[in-house]
């Protein structure tokens, strides 16, 4: 039987950045794009009834959305973000996903343009990972590739920190005793995959760093192949529970 996931994207209709991510989840994790179903937080509604069908969660980025904006349906997105790691379904969230989660759970996000990542960058991972089913996987150090202002300043009680980078100490989690992971940096896109995204929000990119740093930024993006990897493993659990 077949794998069935669903993809809660929180990304305006017009952004070119919601197919494309549709397909790298689908890539990484390694099955066909139908077994990944997309789910717009904008148009359909938050219920848990409507996501229990599923045999996974993914939660996805957020295009030009930040988790502390005071809009009624980013508000109840991060509360649903809550509710369906309450689910007992395998779970992964990536970026502004991680952020919701953690928000929702007791954790505090804060705005960190100064410490901006956004491009490749080497991670570590805690002692906490070598021991995780999912985590484990990774070396130490890794490449990962990262789009993001805001930062989990504190994660919830119930979340183990797996992975930390210079500018970010929470880069990833997992919850105590269940399946649902989170990733401030994104398994689910290549560097390839990243420098087209950058170039997508250039418009954004050159006012946070100034037009020289923003292309400097763009011609560094290098491979992430076992951040990449994650996902593959993500798949083979969720696989074995079927």
């Amino acid at each position: 039987m077949s794998v069935r996931y669903v993809l809660i994207q929180a990304r305006n209709e017009n952004d070119v950045a919601k197919p494309e991510e549709h397909a790298s989840f689908a890539h990484r994790l390694g099955v066909p794009l139908a077994s990944v179903t997309q789910f717009d937080i904008f148009s359909e509604e938050m219920t848990t009834t409507a996501i229990e069908q599923y045999d996974g969660i993914l939660v996805g980025g957020s295009g030009e959305y930040s988790v502390l904006d005071n809009h009624p349906t980013i508000i109840r997105f991060n509360n649903f973000v809550g509710e369906l790691s309450t689910l007992n379904k395998p779970m992964f969230a990536s970026c502004f996903g991680f952020q919701a989660l953690a928000l929702a759970l007791g954790g505090t996000i804060i705005k960190a343009p100064d410490r901006a990542e956004v491009g490749s960058f080497t991670l570590q991972t805690t002692v906490q990972a070598k021991d995780d089913i999912l985590f484990k996987h990774l070396p130490s150090p890794f490449i990962a590739q990262l789009g993001h202002q805001d930062q989990a300043s504190v994660l919830p009680t119930t979340a183990v920190n797996m992975a930390f980078s210079e500018l970010t100490e929470h880069q990833a989690f997992r919850l105590k005793d269940t399946m649902v992971f989170a990733t401030q940096f994104h398994p689910e896109l290549t560097d390839l995959d990243n420098r087209l995204r950058f170039q997508r929000y250039m418009h954004i990119y050159g006012k946070l760093f100034g037009e020289a740093k923003a292309q400097a930024i763009l011609d560094s993006h290098i491979p992430s192949p076992e951040s990449n990897a994650l996902l593959t493993n993500f798949h083979q659990l969720v696989s074995s529970l079927q």
